[in-house]
């Protein structure tokens, strides 16, 4: 175990994935993703995933040449298609346009189709809030729940995540997928020999699993249950009927080399308060309710420790596991 640097590392990730067939621009867009959830503590989404979207490179299940574009457009709304590329370049695209569009009619909304895996939520709305945009993320992904009563994986856990910018300070970052847990934390659990708490899982018979292996065969648990669910087939809805993606019961897993090009969608929403209320009433309501939650001390404000870790890592350098770094460079 030894430290390294942000920089480093994204070098490292960006040469890992050039050389499974990403472009250059791909490969340092996804780096630069993926470095900054191990940066903010989410070794889920973090470098642990780089084995896995270089195997989707080299099998063909991600289009390594991919251009991310406008597909279609009107007024505060655009469609952008990720070009059956990794997911990184074409969101960040997204989210530009999203903001771009707030400041000029108050709200953005920007639809990603053909796409892959996300990554962290709550990271591609970073730009959003440092434009003092109040913004929202969406994603469906291949199906790991079931509908209320049903016998078969049907929706994805589909990340949702919201940024609410403050005059001072971090952001509030909300972000959380709407089983119990994210795939990635079975994941890393699998990876590191661990059993997962009963209630995350269920195995391919739809009975409850402390085995993560087992779980990832089989389905996760929704998050409060029927109610998570049905927050799961909003999240459908808003990013394939609107955009033209895939559904999660049409997208393979993410977790296999091989398999179909995922083609799954995501939607991203800019606001922009100084349209509305106003920026000194909006900045004045957020802090309002951040100084009646903190004076609770057991509480904290959403996505505050990500944020801390995140200035520790750029300060010190991230701390990442030689078999780690040893896999990045093989």
């Amino acid at each position: 175990m030894a430290l390294h640097t942000i920089d480093s590392l994204v070098q490292r990730v960006t040469n890992a994935l050039e050389k499974a067939g990403a472009s250059h621009d791909m490969a340092l867009s996804t780096a630069r993703a993926l470095v900054a959830a191990e940066a903010q503590g989410m070794g889920s989404h973090g470098l642990s995933r780089v084995g896995q979207y270089a195997s989707h490179l080299r099998s063909g299940r991600v289009n390594g040449a991919a251009v991310p574009a406008i597909r279609a457009e009107r007024g505060a709304g655009v469609l952008v298609d990720a070009d059956e590329g990794l997911a990184f370049p074409a969101c960040e695209f997204a989210v530009r346009e999203a903001i771009a569009r707030a400041r000029q009619y108050a709200i953005g909304f920007a639809g990603v189709t053909r796409s892959h895996h996300f990554g962290v939520a709550a990271l591609h709305l970073e730009a959003a809030a440092q434009a003092g945009m109040v913004a929202f993320a969406f994603s469906n992904s291949p199906a790991a729940m079931p509908a209320p009563g049903g016998t078969r994986a049907l929706f994805g856990t589909n990340p949702i995540a919201a940024v609410f910018p403050r005059r001072d300070g971090s952001a509030v970052s909300i972000d959380l997928s709407l089983s119990e847990v994210a795939r990635g934390k079975l994941m890393v659990a699998a990876r590191e020999g661990r059993e997962i708490p009963l209630g995350w899982a269920l195995d391919k018979h739809g009975k409850p699993t402390t085995d993560p292996k087992a779980g990832l065969d089989g389905m996760m648990c929704p998050a409060g249950g029927v109610k998570g669910a049905m927050l799961a087939l909003m999240v459908e809805l808003l990013c394939v009927a609107l955009t033209g993606a895939a559904f999660a019961f049409e997208a393979d897993s993410f977790f296999s080399a091989q398999g179909n090009r995922p083609h799954v969608g995501h939607v991203f929403l800019a606001i922009d308060p100084s349209a509305l209320a106003g920026n000194d009433v909006y900045f004045e309501r957020v802090e309002t309710l951040m100084e009646a939650m903190l004076a609770d001390e057991q509480v904290r404000i959403p996505g505050a420790r990500r944020a801390q870790i995140a200035v520790r890592s750029a300060a010190n350098g991230i701390e990442v596991p030689d078999a780690m770094i040893q896999e990045l460079d093989a």
